[in-house]
């Protein structure tokens, strides 16, 4: 179901371009060719994926980015405009080129190789008061991803604060793998934290999830762990519960948490109980993998109630 009030999201985040390349009888090594089933351009980014996935849901959005003015940015700004979301803080630069991910992917898992292009040019001076006004909650994916915005997240952070605004984080992962860089300052401010399971441990510092769990949520932050086809983990009233995933033909897991993120904030600025939440959450990450990219087969309102209803009972 819709969020019972339309709360606006603010999402100040990466946008680029991911060419899928699906289908393989063989990874590729360096020196060897190897050919593919599919191949698709589709919007890609963390940030612009949970963006359009929240649109999908009814949740208001607007989104503050920058792209380049070249066809890569096009096709994401068309993508993301369709689905409604607000682009209007969106920038053009003509000295820089939108990034693009190159994911080789399968049903069961996928290798990304990133050119960053303007991911890391967006900083928090290029967030405008105008930018805030009516906003209610604000999310921040691809932490580690965006590195012009990454010492500011704290300030933005107590901005949205000082605004009643609530906070939502996503860290994604850290290409240097050390897991640093202040993200626990920006944890402690936030109000909901939702790794993934590699994320999860690498940040938590422990290989198992509930201690990693028990261990930052000692930062204050409720903290949901986005565990794939596990389903998720969170602590509910201090004791660990987990809501298992629903079973879907996979086509590509793309974009399935950020999908996620989507289902679970839209159920959360709808003042519902953390397992459902959860149980949005991982309805939609599953829906999502149906079809190749992160967004060409996101839930709507009514896919998320019938698979809701199917895989964990009730009303549609």
């Amino acid at each position: 179901m819709p969020p019972t009030s339309p709360l606006l999201v603010l999402i100040p985040g990466e946008i680029n371009l991911d060419l899928i390349l699906h289908g393989f009888d063989a990874f590729p090594t360096l020196g060897r060719e190897v050919l593919v089933d599919e191949c698709l351009p589709t919007l890609g980014s963390a940030s612009a994926i949970t963006g359009v996935g929240l649109a999908r849901l009814g949740v208001p959005v607007r989104f503050v980015g920058k792209v380049g003015a070249d066809a890569w940015g096009d096709q994401c700004l068309e993508t993301m405009r369709a689905a409604e979301v607000d682009t209007t803080f969106v920038e053009r630069s003509a000295d820089t080129r939108t990034g693009v991910t190159v994911a080789i992917s399968s049903a069961a898992d996928r290798a990304l190789v990133t050119y960053p292009g303007a991911i890391a040019e967006l900083t928090a001076v290029d967030v405008p008061s105008a930018a805030w006004d009516g906003a209610a909650h604000l999310h921040l994916s691809s932490y580690y991803l965006q590195e012009g915005l990454r010492p500011s997240v704290p300030e933005l952070f107590r901005q949205a604060r000082d605004r009643g605004m609530t906070m939502s984080l996503d860290p994604g992962g850290d290409p240097t793998a050390q897991w640093q860089g202040g993200v626990r300052d920006a944890i402690a401010l936030a109000d909901v934290f939702l790794p993934n399971a590699v994320e999860l441990e690498g940040i938590g510092g422990d290989p198992d999830p509930v201690r990693c769990l028990t261990a930052l949520e000692a930062e204050g932050c409720q903290v949901v762990a986005k565990l794939g086809a596990r389903g998720s983990l969170a602590l509910v009233d201090g004791r660990p519960e987990s809501v298992p995933a629903p079973g879907v033909d996979v086509v590509d897991t793309t974009g399935a948490g950020d999908s996620f993120n989507a289902g679970f904030l839209a159920a959360w600025l709808g003042r519902r109980t953390l397992v459902e939440c959860m149980r949005d959450g991982v309805c939609c990450g599953a829906l999502a993998t149906r079809g190749l990219g992160g967004t060409t087969t996101q839930a709507d309102v009514n896919e998320l109630a019938e698979l809701r209803a199917v895989h964990f009972g009730g009303e549609r």
